[in-house]
C-alpha cells in the first residue's frame, strides 16, 4: 500500500500550469514543511516535501493556496528520474495528491487562535471557499454553492 497523508504550510505559492490538448488538466506543483515530532537541540525541524496535484484537486491548490496556508494532503509517494541538460541523472521524489482539506481556518491562520482545524475538505470536485465560523456554532454556507450541494 502506498499512501502517505501530511500536515504543513506551503513554502511558497503554487507553481500551476495547464496540459496542451483538447482538455486543458491543471498541474500543481507545490511543496509543504512539515514539522518533525522530535526536535534536536530544541529547535524545530521541518521537511520540505515537494507535491504535485492534477485536475480539480490542482485547481483547488491554485486557488485557495499561497505561501504559508495549512493544509493536509493526502495521496500517494511517486518516485522518478530524468536527465538533466548537463547529462547528470537526477531522481526525483514527489507526492501525488488525491485529496485536500485546509488544516485551520481563515481566522487562524491570520493570527486569531481558535484552535483552528474547520475543515473544507476537498476531494472529488467540491472546490469551494472554507466555511467561516459564525461564533454561535455553525459554520456559514458561501454564497454560489448551492448548486454543488447534494439535497437540493
Amino acid at each position: 500500500m502506498n499512501k502517505v497523508i501530511l500536515m504543513g504550510r506551503l513554502t511558497r505559492d503554487p507553481e500551476v500550469r495547464y496540459s496542451q490538448g483538447a482538455t486543458a488538466t491543471a498541474i500543481a506543483r507545490f511543496s509543504i514543511a512539515v514539522d518533525r515530532r522530535f526536535k534536536r537541540d530544541g529547535e524545530p525541524d521541518a521537511d520540505f516535501i515537494n507535491c504535485v496535484a492534477f485536475g480539480k484537486t490542482g485547481e483547488f491548490i491554485e486557488r485557495y493556496g499561497h505561501k504559508g496556508t495549512k493544509f493536509v494532503v493526502e495521496g500517494r509517494i511517486q518516485t522518478g528520474s530524468y536527465t538533466n541538460k548537463d547529462g547528470q541523472r537526477v531522481y526525483t521524489t514527489d507526492v501525488v495528491v488525491e485529496n485536500v482539506e485546509f488544516a485551520e481556518s481563515k481566522n487562524a491562520s491570520a493570527g486569531s487562535n481558535d484552535g483552528g482545524y474547520q475543515n473544507a475538505g476537498f476531494g472529488g470536485g467540491n472546490n469551494a471557499p472554507a466555511p467561516s465560523g459564525a461564533g454561535d456554532g455553525f459554520m456559514n454556507i458561501p454564497d454560489g454553492i448551492d448548486e454543488e450541494l447534494p439535497f437540493n
